[in-house]
């Protein structure tokens, strides 16, 4: 694990955004496309407002959710309407977005099919929550053996720890399996979260699952 300190949380989003956006040109330099997952919730948002007017070719760019709620794309909970008001805005609006929910009439195993093309992911992006979950693998689930299993599929659909709607999520070993891997953390609550985790099994602390070749950027506030 390389663990990156900031000064403050301002100055870690503008590092991220500068380090996405080198790795998507590198990774566009030798290949059609990138894909980019990152996750949802307002922690992110000032390093997606600033890697959506980076000058790239956006049109070679497919981004896509580590998870999402089965709500509808403009409902309040929903990852999705807050990723569009915060990345594919401004030049990144010309990004694909592969959307992580079963369109009307379509299966999980169609939705595995429409992630596979952007396997392995190229760039990863992911926050951490305090009892140490990532995307939705969240400690003591009754999905989390299945989802970090190797031969789990790409996408399952896990329950939610608070009892709201179900979840969708990428699986272990697509998280393991990216590319290049960033995770997103701020506050001293997050970073003892972070510092127990690396000590323990992804079964216990699902972020673990990635952590050993992942960059991790902390900022105190």
């Amino acid at each position: 694990m390389d663990l990156i300190e900031y000064q403050d949380a301002e100055m870690m989003m503008m590092t991220l955004a500068d380090k996405l956006a080198s790795e998507i040109s590198n990774c566009l330099a030798a290949h059609d496309h990138v894909s980019l997952a990152v996750p949802g919730g307002s922690t992110p948002g000032p390093a997606f407002d600033t890697l959506a007017g980076a000058d790239l070719h956006w049109d070679r760019v497919h981004v896509l959710l580590t998870d999402e709620r089965r709500v509808p794309p403009d409902h309040e909970r929903s990852n999705e309407r807050l990723l569009r008001s915060r990345l594919l805005t401004d030049k990144a609006a010309r990004a694909t977005f592969v959307r992580l929910v079963p369109d009307e009439g379509t299966s999980m195993d169609d939705l595995a099919r429409r992630i596979a093309p952007e396997l392995p992911l190229s760039i990863l992006v992911l926050g951490m929550g305090a009892d140490m979950h990532c995307a939705s693998l969240f400690p003591g689930a009754p999905q989390l053996d299945a989802a970090l299993a190797p031969d789990a599929p790409p996408v399952m659909e896990v329950d939610a720890p608070e009892g709201l709607e179900p979840r969708i999520t990428l699986t272990g070993p697509v998280l393991r399996g990216a590319l290049s891997t960033h995770v997103l953390i701020t506050g001293p609550e997050k970073r003892r979260a972070l510092d127990k985790a690396a000590r323990l099994s992804p079964r216990e602390a699902p972020i673990a699952t990635i952590l050993r070749d992942a960059t991790v950027h902390w900022a105190e506030d």
